[in-house]
């Protein structure tokens, strides 16, 4: 029998010794990998973790004392630990749990986190709500993976510092964000570690609080002395530990901007058991911006610490040389960096994940539209998905679509894309945005170059009676619904809509002459998005409308070909639908 198979709860942990508490280390592991190597997930941060996290049970008393993870990277240990093992061993399982903390899984959770830089300031509200109640137990934030960068993580900082109560907060520093970490604050976690924690410049003491510095978190023994000591505790404490990221397992110890999270792989070689090949847009996008710096050097590409995921691989990152910023975790940083490099002169294309571009609304507003910089933001992995429900990629059109000055655009094929990026780069009247699309699609005519008179749709086929106006990622299942209706008679007018944050009022009047009903097609969220623009339009006519896209919900890892079925998204549905109102 393993040490993990008598493992079922928190307190189990306790009746280990040192040398056993090592074996389960292994254990534990080893069951990350079987999980990993069998649906993808995060690698490196929950290898380098483990001991950390099994101090942290052994000594505190879950889910009495409160353990709060940062965007939740480095949770699988304490899920194996807390009664979820089964999530990492078998397979059915694995099917049963996320991939971050999640209340609903387990008591011992206390908030599904997914973004980054959190813990502190949940901590710190946890801390405050016991106080006022008058409770009595430990309140424990941890944070690391370049999440100190996000400005979430400093303002909980600033705050917890003056708590005047108990929170102990732990620093996992990996000596990396998801890539390179960024920016002046790791320069000091770094002098801290050259020092053993003894330099004077540390910027923890500065804000107030007592530090302590552990030069080897992967020690057991060393942090379990050392939370031990701080248990109970009745101030704000730092505690700095230092731990390797992938710890255990080569691959990832080697190339750990690889491995902070992997596809399904091979645990012996480190090799992907699938491959994916053919045209992408991150492949597309670096492509063209390469050249494109090649030809003017004004041209800046952003990121949020997140390169890996829109394609800028670290070679690609080398090539781009000094017009390639990363900003590290912080993309409210980065629309306002981007707003102002357009203002200074330079041609900032700022690539960020859907998910993420979410927290960045008040920049937008307010550095970005209101001053009409002509910065680009393109929107990578926008649309309806099978995500967990911290990383849903369905909200971007409502959020951007409806703040004045900006331009969102939804291209449909790969020639349109790239022409609108061009335009939005050399224009200067106003922030465009762009929502990269998921499939790589070809034009079969030419697209056009110029943009700039906004909100013109593009007739693609004139038809009459129904018009189909199917947007970006939607083009193509518009095409599918245009055939169908074909093979029962039914000429449909399709649109390519290009413009997101706008209405062509001269089309859609022109439609009034010879249709009776208008459906609209959005990879997003329907309320707020594109498909009410039109339905509110044709309100005080006769015109029928009808607009497919996802209701308002969080989902949870539900397949996508279920969320289209409950959506009406498929191809028969949306043919039925029109058939009833005909």
């Amino acid at each position: 029998m393993s040490y993990l198979d008598t493992i079922n709860s928190p307190k189990d942990i306790k009746n280990l010794k040192i040398n056993e508490l090592k074996e389960l280390a292994k254990e534990i592991r080893n069951a990350i990998l079987n999980r990993n190597s069998t649906i993808g997930g995060h690698v490196g941060p929950n290898l380098g973790i483990v001991e950390t996290t099994m101090a942290l049970h052994y000594v505190f008393d879950s889910p009495k004392d409160k353990i709060i993870y940062d965007v939740s990277h480095q949770c699988y240990p304490h899920k194996i630990l807390t009664g979820r093992k089964d999530g990492f061993i078998t397979e059915e399982g694995m099917s049963k749990i996320s991939g971050y903390t999640n209340p609903q899984e387990s008591e011992h959770d206390h908030f599904v986190v997914g973004h980054t830089s959190t813990s502190i300031s949940l901590a710190c509200g946890m801390a405050k709500a016991r106080d006022v109640k008058g409770e009595n137990h430990n309140v424990i934030a941890i944070i690391g993976d370049g999440s100190l960068s996000g400005g979430e993580a400093l303002e909980g900082l600033s705050n917890a510092a003056v708590l005047n109560s108990n929170i102990i907060i732990i620093i996992n520093d990996n000596e990396m964000s998801i890539a390179e970490n960024q920016g002046g604050i790791y320069t000091n976690l770094r002098l801290l570690r050259e020092t053993n924690g003894r330099a004077e410049c540390n910027m923890f003491k500065a804000l107030g609080f007592e530090y302590y510095y552990v030069a080897d978190g992967n020690n057991i023994e060393d942090m379990i002395d050392i939370l031990q000591q701080l248990k109970d505790i009745n101030k704000p404490v730092i505690v700095h530990v230092r731990t390797q990221k992938g710890k255990g397992y080569k691959f990832a110890e080697d190339n750990k901007e690889k491995w902070h999270w992997n596809f399904p792989f091979n645990i012996e070689n480190g090799e992907p058991k699938y491959v994916m090949n053919g045209e992408n847009y991150n492949d597309i996008t670096f492509n063209f911006l390469a050249n494109k710096i090649a030809e003017d050097d004004k041209v800046v590409v952003v990121n949020a610490g997140t390169p890996g995921a829109v394609g800028l691989t670290p070679e690609r990152r080398v090539i781009l040389g000094k017009n390639f910023v990363d900003v590290g975790i912080a993309e409210e940083h980065a629309v306002a960096f981007s707003s102002a490099l357009a203002k200074g002169g330079a041609k900032p294309v700022y690539m960020v994940l859907s998910s993420f571009v979410q927290r960045t609304y008040d920049q937008l507003s307010q550095d970005l539209a209101i001053n009409k910089n002509p910065a680009v933001i393109l929107v990578f992995w926008g649309g309806i998905s099978g995500a967990d429900v911290t990383h849903l990629c369905s909200f971007d059109i409502p959020l951007i679509s409806n703040i004045p000055n900006i331009v969102y655009l939804a291209p449909t094929t790969k020639e349109e894309y790239l022409a609108m990026l061009n335009w939005g780069i050399e224009q200067n009247e106003n922030p465009v945005v762009i929502r990269v699309p998921s499939a790589v699609f070809h034009s079969k005519e030419g697209v056009e170059k110029d943009y700039s008179k906004l909100n013109q749709y593009k007739l693609m086929k004139k038809g009459s009676e129904i018009a189909i106006l199917a947007l970006g990622s939607f083009y193509s299942l518009g095409m599918q619904v245009s055939d169908k209706l074909k093979e029962k008679g039914i000429d449909a007018t399709l649109i390519n809509p290009r413009y997101i944050t706008g209405i062509d009022e001269d089309m859609l009047n022109q439609l009034k002459e010879n249709h009776k009903i208008v459906i609209t097609l959005e990879d997003g969220e329907l309320n707020g998005g594109f498909g009410e623009k039109i339905a509110r339009f044709y309100g005080a006519d006769d015109i029928k409308v009808l607009n497919f896209g996802a209701i308002k919900e969080f989902t949870d890892r539900v397949p996508l070909k279920e969320l289209y079925k409950k959506y009406h998204l498929t191809v028969e549905q949306i043919v039925e639908d029109i058939e009833k109102i005909r």
